[in-house]
């Protein structure tokens, strides 16, 4: 394979693997009932924390423990808010994301245009010198593997585990749930923590990875299609997969026709990945008996207690 192809491989796998984070603590989240709008802003507050980290201690390791404790800690905040206040969770959701945005750009005022250390790939000794298979599949970093692990354990989790049908049966019934004694709450503030932290980590693959110098809105957007991935995905952990690495190839196709000069105006171009998003959605809304289907019937719903 040509080292164009390889190179437009990787690039859309490096697109695909912050919003297959995201899209994956959400679904988490939106099995258990809660619908956690702040995506976004837990990515942007796990991006600074892993990039400020990172440069401070000259270690990828530490700046990824960074962005999992910032994105948990902020979605606490929600979680608290939401499910012990019953605080609309629409508005606690965009709420999050305005005060991640603020507070990321804020702290890191004084690191604009400074660089972090960057994700070191994994190489396979043997099998990385394999054409494609170890140009592509064997040389990447270390969060690519693990959001493919996520994936599945997710998956796993929720369909072959007892406490994955209790997340699950809180989600379509939560008096049901809690009329049998389990502790809807706590359990769902878990899945919150678990979501947090993985929007903790995707920020982290794009200040540590895709673009390891510091701008204010890093994320550009990526958790609002991290959100509607969930939708397109019909709550389905393997057509997430899917959905990510879709998004992730037309994000590759707008940098590519910049890169090769077409006749469009950037701005546009820039858009297309957002634009490609609302069709996709427009065209899953109008299949009302798939998302009936599957969508958690507690969604959105905060438990009366």
């Amino acid at each position: 394979m040509s080292p164009l192809a390889s190179q437009a491989a990787q690039s859309v796998i490096a697109a695909a693997t912050p919003l297959l984070l995201a899209a994956t603590g959400e679904l988490v989240v939106e099995k258990s009932g809660v619908l956690n709008l702040g995506v976004e802003g837990m990515m942007l507050i796990g991006a600074v924390a892993s990039f400020i980290v990172a440069h401070a201690t000259n270690s990828t390791l530490a700046g990824l423990g960074a962005a999992v404790f910032a994105g948990a800690g902020l979605a606490l905040l929600f979680g608290l808010l939401a499910l012990w206040l019953r605080a609309n969770q629409i508005v606690c959701g965009l709420a999050l994301t305005i005060f991640g945005r603020g507070l990321s750009a804020l702290i890191g005022v004084g690191y604009v245009g400074l660089s972090s250390p960057v994700l070191p790939r994994l190489s396979i000794p043997g099998l990385s010198a394999i054409p494609f298979l170890g140009s592509v599949l064997l040389s990447l970093n270390g969060l690519v593997y693990f959001s493919l692990l996520a994936v599945l354990g997710v998956a796993w989790f929720l369909r072959k585990t007892s406490w994955g049908l209790v997340v699950r049966a809180i989600g379509d019934s939560h008096s049901s749930a809690h009329a049998l004694g389990y502790p809807v709450l706590r359990i769902r503030l878990c899945a919150v923590l678990f979501g947090g932290a993985m929007a903790g980590l995707a920020g982290a693959m794009v200040s540590l990875s895709t673009n390891p110098f510091w701008t204010p809105d890093l994320t550009a957007g990526r958790g609002w299609v991290a959100l509607a991935l969930v939708v397109f995905a019909a709550w389905r952990p393997a057509w997430l997969l899917a959905g990510a690495y879709l998004f992730g190839a037309i994000t590759y196709l707008s940098l590519a026709l910049q890169a090769l000069g077409v006749a469009f105006p950037p701005s546009l171009i820039t858009a297309l990945p957002y634009a490609a998003t609302i069709v996709v959605l427009v065209l899953i809304s109008r299949d009302r008996r798939r998302i009936r289907l599957h969508r958690p019937a507690m969604l959105g719903q905060p438990m009366e207690l």
